[in-house]
């Protein structure tokens, strides 16, 4: 058996960690804000908010069904014939990464599509977010969230 020196391997980073950017900007320029905003709102609302959404021209964003409990009362409903409280309620949640300048008709769409006037009609939080990265095209923050045509 013949004794070979190790081989040393250079460490190559296999993803970038969350939270660094790219150090692409020049001094002095400053960057898009992005923002997400997050609306959560009646399932039997879902195709107004779609509806309006598409109005505002609001476009790429995710939706999905969760469950949740906020400022309604305990609801209690009749199942085969028995009284059950139910402590959580269906709502739609839509996600949608938008430039600063979509943030104000993003959220009153929202609000004119899942507005009902009752309690439980959902709420709707918008938080920064600190990076966006198109992955087609490596396109990043606004550029990402930018509709294209292709």
């Amino acid at each position: 058996m013949v004794d070979r020196p190790a081989l040393e391997v250079p460490a190559i980073p296999l993803a970038v960690p969350i939270g660094s950017r790219p150090q692409a900007l020049v001094q002095g320029e400053r960057e898009a804000e992005v923002k997400l905003v997050i609306g959560i709102v009646r399932p039997e609302q879902a195709n107004q908010v779609l509806e309006a959404l598409h109005r505002a021209e609001v476009r790429g964003f995710s939706m999905s069904r969760v469950q949740g409990h906020g400022g309604e009362m305990d609801r209690v409903e009749t199942y085969r014939g028995t009284t059950v409280q139910m402590g959580l309620s269906e709502k739609v949640r839509f996600e949608v990464a938008v430039s600063d300048n979509f943030v104000d008709r993003t959220v009153e769409a929202l609000c004119e599509g899942g507005r009902t006037g009752e309690v439980g009609d959902g709420k709707i939080f918008v938080v920064p977010l600190d990076h966006a990265v198109r992955i087609r095209t490596g396109d990043s923050d606004e550029g990402a969230v930018t509709p294209v045509d292709k």
